[in-house]
């Protein structure tokens, strides 16, 4: 590198230095792109990534040429593509930063089914914890724009909080809540950490919010129901009506009715009736749990009756039921309007379970200035046999956030 030489006659030393040092900021901007001070500080777009229903413990039929390849392989292996984004440019849309470079991620947002329901002979939550702590936290390389680590941000799952309370098939051991308590301790932040043994799913739901320049980001426990909305009224209390929210869960819009508790005393969880006693509110429509497409019309209408109260609230996202999707709930009577945002799983996913070159996550891109927010599949793994091929963007959609 040269640096011009000044004739000293006439300047000060300091004037000499600091012609110098300009010249040399001025060097930098030009051949060092990545230095600090070439960021572009005019954008205002936060980035996240979102995933959901890990499954560790579990294994998927093929995966890169392999067959029954463990959760962890294929988990560890999305990370790995995860942790490209940054430098992908963004496709040309009219999409948040469309065109424009990602070069950096915010956030990394998981909700939930990190363990596998622990049925025989799937191992335990304690294990699958471990391993997603390794893939999750210690292999993720992501940085936010200001250098900082990207945040986790987690939210549970039916089979983690399953391995909490039990289930009525055997499961070995009967009950682990690791998964549970240390989502727990690393999001709420407790005075005093919890245990698996004074861990109490009843008093102990993991719901935190948080808002990132002036968007309001909810996160419950596992769908909103009338429990769940009790805390939801006292946190949307702070913001201002017209605070855009966001809410992330595990389940979709509708439920699935086994995840409620059983309707019948003693309210217990048994082979006869097959609720699941996940969400706090009782089943209104039967006695038993119904498969996969059971009714939850009754439950639905507590819940669009609040999101009319809450006008707001503006996107939802979810795992659970699992593929990439964007769409609009309406409630069951079809009268309410909500942008929802359904992610694959890498192990269980409704279609990429069968075709891996569909298996995805989401990129969120969010314009809080402008209020818009717009989310983007993103295609991991087109060439299985190709492990280092680039991401591909697929399926986009763009929704406005503003409050009328």
């Amino acid at each position: 590198m040269k640096i011009f030489k000044l004739q000293q006659s006439g300047q000060s030393s300091y004037r000499i230095f600091a012609i110098r040092l300009f010249c040399l900021l001025s060097y930098l901007s030009v051949y060092w792109p990545h230095a600090g001070f070439c960021q572009d500080h005019s954008r205002t777009d936060i980035e996240m990534v979102f995933t959901s229903d890990a499954h560790y413990a579990i294994t998927r039929k093929k995966f890169r040429g392999d067959t029954n390849v463990d959760g962890h392989i294929v988990n560890a292996a999305m990370i790995g593509q995860i942790n490209t984004v940054p430098g992908l440019t963004l496709p040309v849309d009219e999409g948040v930063a469309g065109g424009q470079k990602v070069d950096a991620v915010d956030y990394l947002i998981q909700t939930g089914d990190i363990a596998n329901r622990m049925e025989i002979p799937y191992q335990s939550a304690a294990a699958s914890w471990a391993q997603f702590t390794t893939d999750y936290m210690q292999n993720v390389t992501l940085t936010a724009r200001d250098g900082r680590a990207a945040k986790l941000l987690l939210a549970p799952g039916n089979h983690d909080i399953t391995n909490a309370l039990g289930f009525y098939r055997p499961m070995l051991p009967k009950t682990d809540p690791t998964a549970m308590v240390q989502i727990y301790n690393l999001m709420l932040h407790p005075s005093t950490p919890k245990t698996n043994a004074d861990y109490n799913y009843e008093t102990d739901k993991i719901n935190y919010s948080l808002s990132i320049h002036g968007i309001h980001f909810m996160f419950i426990t596992l769908w909103p129901d009338s429990v769940e909305r009790i805390w939801m009224q006292k946190d949307l209390d702070t913001v201002g009506a017209k605070t855009p929210v966001i809410v992330l869960c595990h389940d979709q819009p509708t439920c699935e009715a086994k995840h409620f508790t059983n309707p019948v005393a003693p309210h217990d969880i048994n082979a006869k009736s097959k609720f699941e006693n996940l969400v706090s509110e009782y089943y209104k429509e039967g006695t038993t749990a119904p498969g996969d497409d059971g009714a939850t019309d009754i439950e639905q209408r507590g819940w669009v009756k609040f999101l009319k109260q809450h006008p707001n609230i503006k996107a939802y996202f979810h795992g659970n039921s699992n593929w990439n999707e964007f769409y609009v709930y309406k409630g069951p009577d079809n009268d309410v309007a909500l942008n929802t945002f359904r992610v694959d799983s890498p192990m269980k996913g409704k279609y990429s379970a069968k075709d891996e070159t569909k298996l995805s996550f989401q990129l969120i891109s969010l314009d809080p200035v402008k209020q818009l927010l717009t989310v983007r599949e993103c295609l991991w793994d087109t060439d299985p046999a190709n492990p280092s091929t680039k991401i591909v963007f697929g399926a986009v959609k763009t929704v406005s956030l503003k409050v009328d």
